[in-house]
């Protein structure tokens, strides 16, 4: 059974072909990835630890001009090891959380006291390997 396009976007490149991007239902993209919707499978500017995003403010000029501006968050592509799963995953993550990470203690400490409410999907499916590793070392001990 293959799944029905949501919607299909087709753009023209720079050679003059085009290239075709298509979405799935949010319902078989759930099955595939663990996202509740479609926002959880586009790419953010959002940390995928801490779900802090860009924030809005005024630019003020030396005449009191205001205008909108964003706050855009520092963010870096980063490996991350944990320690009780034995890899390493790349994350795109803020600087402050890449700080907060060495005061914690790693990601294992940071990520099992994290709401889930604020981890991307992909930390969400972290955070379940390290508890369900961390409960089966409780257990054997």
């Amino acid at each position: 059974m293959t799944p029905e396009p949501l919607f299909l976007y087709t753009a023209p490149s720079s050679r003059g072909t085009l290239s075709c991007v298509t979405l799935f239902l949010a319902s078989v993209a759930s099955v595939c990835t663990g996202a509740k919707d479609l926002k959880d499978l586009t790419m953010s500017r959002r940390c995928e630890l801490t779900g802090i995003g860009p924030m809005v403010g005024n630019s003020v000029s030396h005449s009191n001009i205001k205008t909108k501006r964003r706050f855009l968050p520092s963010l870096k592509t980063v490996k991350v090891a944990s320690e009780s799963l034995g890899q390493s995953y790349s994350l795109r993550i803020s600087n402050a959380a890449l700080r907060t990470l060495d005061y914690k203690g790693g990601l294992d400490a940071f990520i099992v006291k994290a709401r889930d409410e604020q981890l991307s999907v992909a930390a969400q499916r972290i955070k379940r390997q390290v508890k369900a590793k961390l409960a089966e070392q409780a257990a054997a001990a």
